[in-house]
């Protein structure tokens, strides 16, 4: 059943909301306003809404107390909008159970690709990803292990591989590079942020048919990085 475009934006700038209502509704969203975390929280356990785009900084309480709040009861996909671009703040919103993380200002192209991505998970739930990835030229099929740049093709190390898989098994969201060293390497393994930085830039230097421009491995800097949705 697909998930009902209903986006709840938690915010109490009235320009912002305006925004949004304008841009979102003429292409089908619904769009329900909370200026508060407590009307904000009340309105998500009462009308149910597919997204969530929640501000840090609320008057009446800490956006991240919101999304504590939330994760206690749903899963449903949760984008952070803010002001502050601080490494640390994206980090301590993703860990938090965040599902992205946009910072103000943002433009209407980049707020629907991440809303798009966010309604697929949604609506896949704890489904496993799609066994074939394909975007930008790059074709990743995770049953047969095999991957191909422009139709031909390429031939990856295991830990290559395993650092590509993970990345497609959560296309279109940022992976953080403590998730990365978990999935690949295990907890056990002391691998830098550092040390998955120099390992990417060889590995897009394989897949992307231009490295300095990449179309699909994004980085988000200091956080982790991005496997552009194989459907924008």
């Amino acid at each position: 059943m697909a998930i009902e475009k209903r986006l709840l934006v938690i915010e109490d700038e009235p320009a912002i909301l305006t925004f949004l209502r304008s841009s979102l509704e003429k292409t089908g969203w619904e769009i329900l306003e909370a200026r508060t975390g407590s009307v904000g929280l009340e309105t998500a356990a009462g009308k149910k809404p597919g997204v969530i785009l929640l501000d840090l900084g609320l008057p009446d309480q800490d956006g991240f107390a919101v999304l504590k709040s939330l994760r206690q009861w749903t899963s449903v996909p949760v984008i952070i909008i803010s002001a502050r671009g601080q490494e640390f703040d994206k980090v301590r919103g993703l860990n938090a159970g965040a599902d992205d993380y946009l910072t103000k200002p943002f433009g209407v192209a980049e707020l629907m690709a991440r809303l798009r991505v966010a309604l697929r998970h949604a609506e896949r739930g704890e489904k496993d990803a799609p066994p074939i990835y394909e975007h930008a030229g790059l074709k990743v099929d995770l049953v047969a292990r095999r991957v191909w740049l422009r139709k031909k093709e390429i031939h990856l190390s295991p830990l290559q591989y395993d650092v590509l898989a993970v990345l497609v098994k959560h296309a279109g969201r940022v992976v953080l590079h403590a998730q990365l060293m978990k999935e690949v390497w295990g907890q056990d393994r002391d691998v830098t942020p550092e040390a998955i930085r120099i390992f990417v830039h060889q590995l897009r230097h394989k897949i992307e048919s231009d490295p300095v421009r990449p179309r699909c491995l994004k980085t988000e800097p200091g956080v982790g990085y991005r496997l552009e949705s194989p459907d924008d």
